[in-house]
């Protein structure tokens, strides 16, 4: 995957910030979020940062203060304030809260494990996740950031740029992460899946992220000039998969997405359910 990490000068992050406080308070966030352990030093946080460790250390405390990280003996973690913040922001997401009202309803996705995500350069993040019985556990969680050339999502999401502008993401010789064996691993190889995607109207990934697993995903009509790119991705094991399977779930998928990409749909539909006594 991408390094999260923000770019430091010989200043540290926020040298040219208006506000380097908060930059830096953010580049802490980032760091912890990012650390293969969730837990970082006051020493590795100072160099992550580039500045003193008195400067770091006083931060720290001020983002203690704030419960938007927490002290473990010598070692910092986030802090819970900041699933309050993510759940409140996620409460306000329209398009989060009929996502999981469809999925309740739908004859086949209720059955299934279902995404939501957000396209954010060239990763996606996961807003949320429905998950029918049984769930296919080994997947992306919310808040997850994933490259989207290892995802269903993010393929069908990239699909609907310029040319220009994915040649420029990803020139045909870049090297792109790998999780798997059928992983693709170059810009090449990811401009021709686009191709495929664009004719069909959904992305199939197969294994490409976890072994055993696939998954179908189609993106969100753009809710007005300046809405979220958003994608929803379907998620099934290897060995049960069909065919068929497949076509109901990108039928209900491309459903969900009209009714998520038209503000007056998902209106219209809870009227008339109500109507209909449903």
């Amino acid at each position: 995957m991408a390094d999260s990490r923000v770019s430091r000068t010989t200043d540290g992050p926020g040298s040219a910030s208006p506000a380097p406080a908060v930059t830096r308070a953010a580049a802490v966030l980032e760091a912890l979020a990012s650390s293969a352990t969730g837990r970082l030093t006051l020493s590795d946080l100072a160099r992550e940062l580039g500045i003193p460790k008195s400067s770091t250390s006083n931060l720290l405390l001020a983002l203690e203060e704030a419960r938007l990280i927490n002290r473990q003996g010598a070692e910092f973690t986030l802090g819970r304030k900041l699933v309050e913040l993510g759940a409140a922001y996620l409460s306000r997401l329209d398009e989060v809260q009929e996502f999981y009202r469809f999925c309740e309803q739908a004859p086949t996705l209720s059955g299934e494990t279902v995404r939501i995500a957000m396209l954010d350069g060239s990763n996606v993040i996961y807003l949320a996740r429905y998950e029918g019985h049984p769930a296919v556990r080994l997947t992306s969680n919310i808040g997850d950031r994933m490259p989207v050339s290892l995802c269903a999502v993010g393929k069908a999401l990239i699909a609907r740029l310029h040319d220009h502008d994915v040649a420029g993401m990803f020139p045909d010789d870049a090297q792109l992460p790998v999780l798997t064996p059928k992983s693709l691993r170059t810009g090449a190889e990811l401009k021709a899946q686009l191709a495929v995607i664009r004719e069909k109207g959904y992305a199939f990934e197969d294994e490409e992220s976890t072994t055993g697993v696939v998954c179908l995903a189609v993106s969100v009509p753009t809710r007005g000039a300046h809405g979220p790119s958003l994608g929803l991705s379907v998620t099934a094991l290897k060995a049960t998969y069909s065919e068929e399977q497949g076509a109901l779930m990108v039928k209900e998928l491309k459903e969900l997405a009209r009714s998520l990409g038209n503000p007056m749909g998902s209106a219209g539909r809870r009227q008339r359910e109500y109507v209909s006594g449903k």
